[in-house]
């Protein structure tokens, strides 16, 4: 490889290593909360919310 090349790489991996570090730590904290929205919407206090918002309308 010539060197404009390998500098390219370098500032590639370096750009993706970057924005891994950020991006990675919020897709770890989405996907351990992911199952508490479908948890929410099950049994009977989701049908009491549910009456409660008829009633209230």
């Amino acid at each position: 490889m010539t060197r404009t090349s390998r500098r390219t790489v370098s500032t590639v991996i370096r750009m993706l290593a970057f924005a891994a570090y950020f991006v990675v730590p919020v897709g770890a904290f989405a996907y351990v909360n992911a199952g508490t929205a479908a948890e929410a919407n099950a049994g009977a206090g989701f049908v009491l919310y549910v009456s409660l918002q008829r009633n209230a309308g």
